[in-house]
């Protein structure tokens, strides 16, 4: 079967591109991945009483996320369209072209340009369309 994976981190970007993958792996009999990308908060100085969150509990929240932001956009698994979810550890580029070594298409949002045209030269839509082993489409919101 073929697979179109799609970044999700809940900007509206990314929601757009959420539903045009959606849309696109009903056309192509596809099935879709939802990746979400989390990374370890990087402290300089230690955190209050000397706590930090356990990686686990860092996952399983960026999982609830995930699920929730599908949910809300009406996204749901069916034997003719299956919809799986992938929870990664990493820098949201590398985690993604990482996620579509096996995949027909990469899916990812754009922020747009905004204020700040130079910005989107490190963008995460820029590094993945220059790193991903497969064809990317940048959904703009």
């Amino acid at each position: 079967m073929n697979k179109i994976v799609v970044g999700v981190d809940g900007s509206p970007g990314s929601i757009a591109a959420l539903r045009w993958a959606h849309a696109e792996a009903a056309l192509r009999n596809a099935g879709l991945e939802a990746v979400s990308v989390w990374q370890y908060p990087m402290m300089t100085t230690m955190p209050a009483f000397g706590a930090m969150p356990d990686v686990s509990d860092l996952s399983g929240l960026a999982e609830q996320s995930l699920l929730a932001i599908l949910a809300e956009a009406g996204i749901e698994s069916t034997p003719e369209l299956p919809v799986t979810v992938c929870v990664a550890e990493g820098t949201p580029a590398s985690a993604l072209t990482a996620a579509a070594a096996d995949a027909d298409l990469l899916v990812v949002g754009s922020r747009g340009h905004g204020g700040f045209a130079g910005l989107l030269l490190g963008s995460v839509s820029h590094q993945c369309t220059m790193h991903a082993p497969c064809p990317v489409v940048v959904v703009h919101p």
